[in-house]
């Protein structure tokens, strides 16, 4: 019988990582060799040095202007973007048949809202825990728990 090639994208608002159960030995392994990083600086970091200013409507004050959305956050969006395309990739060249997300929650939901209809149902399993802080060796003990292990 055919084994089900399971990916498990990890994922915060500022990186992202793909392992999968690897077939001939116990345990994990990464998919690509790099994590999808995005710019976690502040918001007040990203972008220009300082927000334009515009006079008061009545008199000679002049004021900031706030940018129309926050930066830092912004990044986080773009990231689940970058991660989605990638995944939408890869779904379409057949490399996995099963998606499991584990990811921080406000996270998970920018990548529920990245990920094309086809590629949604590729998802067999969400869980709103960040685990983007451990080692692919730690990780080798706490996949195990959390994902049902039928793949």
């Amino acid at each position: 019988m055919k084994k089900t090639v399971t990916w498990i994208l990890i994922a915060d608002g500022a990186r992202a990582r793909l392992v999968v159960k690897a077939n001939n030995i116990d345990g994990y392994k990464q998919v690509i060799d790099t994590d999808f990083i995005t710019d976690n600086r502040p918001s007040h970091e990203i972008g220009t040095e300082r927000p334009g200013r515009t006079h008061d409507s009545a008199g000679s004050a002049r004021h900031a202007l706030q940018p129309p959305a926050d930066p830092h956050r912004e990044e986080k969006r773009h990231l689940a973007k970058r991660v989605a395309a990638f995944l939408e990739e890869q779904r379409q060249q057949k490399a996995f048949e099963r998606l499991v997300v584990i990811a921080a929650p406000q996270a998970l939901g920018d990548l529920r809202g990245s990920f094309p209809v086809p590629l949604q149902s590729m998802v067999a399993e969400e869980i709103d825990k960040d685990l983007t802080m451990f080692s692919l060796n730690d990780l080798q003990d706490k996949l195990p728990e959390l994902i049902e292990t039928n793949h």
